[in-house]
């Protein structure tokens, strides 16, 4: 009887936490994950994986031979996109890793001034000033590409 009792009180409990609460009709979630799994093999140069938690740009794929123990490997090293530190880790070439959902749009730089908000202009020729460059370095590179344009546009791109 005590046994029936503890688990009606943990599913009341369960039951309790997931029950809506008056507040949560305020914030709203399409169900929608930030990653998607994908089979090690089919990662490419350019492409996008997560490597320990880190949503990165892969720059080098390298494959092991199959070993007396079975799989190969891949080693995959990639750059982080939002703070640009390189990070790399080792998958077995036939499990799933993580890929995350990256949407990314190009602007087109006209300036930027000295706190490192750049004024920018996008493909249907819209202007926006609120994307801030990530550091000083960042932010003297593009200046410099700015003052020796010519005939070539300096690209920026937003990564989301």
């Amino acid at each position: 009887m005590a046994k029936d009792l503890r688990a009606a009180k943990n599913f009341t409990n369960r039951l309790a936490r997931m029950t809506p609460s008056e507040n949560d009709d305020d914030v709203t979630d399409s169900g929608a994950s930030l990653t998607y799994p994908v089979k090690a093999t089919t990662l490419r140069v350019k492409g996008f994986v997560l490597l320990r938690r880190h949503p990165c740009k892969i720059v080098s794929l390298s494959t092991s031979k199959t070993g007396k123990h079975g799989h190969a490997k891949i080693h995959a090293v990639g750059i982080d996109v939002m703070s640009g530190k390189k990070y790399d880790d080792i998958f077995t070439s036939g499990h799933m890793v993580y890929v995350p959902v990256i949407s990314q749009k190009e602007y087109i730089a006209v300036d930027i001034n000295d706190a490192g908000y750049m004024t920018l202009i996008d493909d249907a020729g819209n202007t926006r000033q609120d994307l801030r460059a990530q550091d000083d370095d960042m932010r003297e590179s593009i200046a410099q590409k700015l003052a020796k344009q010519q005939d070539t546009d300096v690209l920026v791109m937003q990564y989301f």
